[in-house]
């Protein structure tokens, strides 16, 4: 969970014309499966895609991030740029000692991930609801691990299995000192 502070402040509403006092809060932010699906569901638009996102998408996404209740929301008009800076970190950082190793072999898909496609991740899988609380990130690396365990293990071809047993088989005989 990411914790901000802003600080109190007044600014002028030009709408209203008056003066307006924000109090200081502290925010709890979590970037889970809930907060993409709030998210996609306001803005009917995949959260996880390449395209930027307005000003506007982005204090939105830090409002459905906000676990705490009761937050003014004219305070997310007023997070500082080092404070979305913050939000954007940890939005990235992957929350899981798990790594991959064969990274480059990974198949490119171009299926657009969407709140929902996760959730049917999550059900193929039978992962417990509960872990979409979780920081996405690591929500979507025990989906990989999950996808990676239940794959079958890969065929061996033809060639390598004999080039294997012929290496083995001169590895014997060096051995035994025998001519086979």
């Amino acid at each position: 969970m990411l914790h901000l502070h802003i600080p109190s402040r007044q600014f002028f509403d030009d709408e209203k014309m008056i003066f307006v006092q924000v109090d200081a809060c502290e925010l709890q932010l979590e970037h889970s499966l809930v907060s993409l699906a709030k998210w996609e569901s306001k803005w009917c638009k995949p959260f996880l895609s390449k395209k930027d996102k307005t000003q506007e998408e982005t204090w939105d996404y830090i409002r459905c991030m906000t676990m705490n209740q009761n937050t003014h929301c004219v305070a997310y008009n007023l997070l500082p740029q080092d404070a979305i800076d913050r939000v954007t970190d940890y939005i990235n950082l992957p929350m899981t000692a798990t790594t991959f190793v064969n990274q480059n072999d990974k198949q490119t898909n171009k299926e657009v991930i969407t709140a929902e496609i996760i959730y049917y991740w999550m059900i193929t899988f039978n992962i417990p609801v509960d872990f979409q609380k979780w920081h996405l990130n690591r929500l979507l690396t025990l989906i990989n691990v999950c996808s990676i365990k239940n794959q079958s293990p890969k065929k061996t071809n033809k060639k390598d299995v004999m080039a294997k047993n012929k290496a083995l088989n001169a590895e014997r005989k060096a051995k035994y000192n025998t001519s086979g």
